[in-house]
């Protein structure tokens, strides 16, 4: 990206699954219907299901407008960020706006919860790509892992996919975040498949708590074990945990700069972020690949994790 610092937009972010991908963020930090244990971002604050134009959107498309003149060099375009984008009650304008104006794809990374509305599945549909998530099989484990705003039903997240699968022309992935002891067990993932069976992605992707996660409790799994859960979806689940993480140079360069500070006194991840001016998003993956070659420890202070050279 150009030395300009954005304010809604960041990247481009190596992605294993979108490749260099401009994210987009349209929410205030961890504004989220859900408060998943797994979150790499945290604990959500205060869960919401209210919509609204939480970032102006006649400045996020002004900030579009301007990288594309300036930069436009990117696989994929993708509202994801600091919280849920469909709670962006203008978050169809910003798909519009990119179809109109380049020929890059675009990619909604959204947790499902509001497509049970109807103008939330009509703006949805108007990207490339939707992934969903789906980690849970009943209410009450809907509740375990994910956490979700009190008015929110599990019946209402698997209808909403199902309706928006019936609608949607694009590619549709399903995300499915497996913990350890938790909702990894074969009987349970298996009861997740046979819901992914009736919604139908294109894709189904397994991942796990490779990043630090929202709770400490929350344990990955292994590749192994991974593997041998893929093969219960039909057809095999894709594993994407980044457990051998692709050794890109601009990874490479913000690891060394990341572990360098760390050595000299602990950080959190908003305080990484806003030395270097990078995402949550991006410091999270950084982390992550420095924790599993275990060069950075974690430990946490009462609310805040921070994180020292081991």
């Amino acid at each position: 990206m150009s030395k300009k610092r954005f304010r809604y937009l960041f990247g481009p972010v190596p992605s294993r699954r979108f490749g260099r991908s401009l994210g987009v963020d349209l929410t205030p930090y961890k504004t989220c219907s859900f408060d998943c244990i797994f979150c790499q971002l945290g604990k959500t604050p205060e869960k919401t299901i209210a919509r609204k134009e939480y970032a102006p959107t006649v400045e996020v498309l002004s900030e579009l407008e301007e990288w594309l003149k300036t930069d436009g060099k990117a696989d994929y375009i993708t509202l994801s960020g600091s919280g849920e984008p469909t709670l962006h009650s203008g978050f169809g304008q910003i798909f519009e706006f990119v179809h109109k104006n380049s020929k890059i794809p675009s990619v909604l990374l959204t947790n499902g919860s509001m497509l049970c509305h109807p103008e939330v599945r009509e703006a949805a549909a108007l990207a490339d790509v939707v992934k969903v998530s789906l980690s849970a099989w009943d209410q009450a484990s809907y509740e375990w892992v994910n956490r979700p705003h009190a008015d929110l039903r599990f019946d209402q997240l698997i209808q909403g996919q199902k309706d928006f699968r019936a609608r949607f022309k694009g590619r549709l992935h399903m995300e499915i975040f497996l913990i350890k002891g938790l909702n990894a067990f074969p009987g349970d993932v298996q009861k997740i498949a046979g819901f992914a069976r009736e919604i139908a992605p294109d894709r189904i992707q397994l991942n796990t708590a490779i990043r630090p996660p929202a709770e400490a409790f929350a344990a990955p799994l292994s590749r192994t074990e991974m593997d041998k859960l893929a093969c219960l979806f039909e057809p095999a689940a894709e594993v994407i945990a980044e457990f051998n993480a692709a050794k890109l140079k601009d990874i490479a360069a913000n690891e060394d700069t990341i572990f360098s500070m760390l050595q000299r006194r602990p950080c959190t991840a908003s305080q990484i972020g806003e030395v270097f001016g990078m995402h949550l998003n991006e410091v999270s993956k950084y982390l992550g690949k420095l924790i599993r070659n275990g060069k950075v420890q974690s430990t946490r202070r009462d609310e805040d994790v921070y994180y020292f050279a081991a």
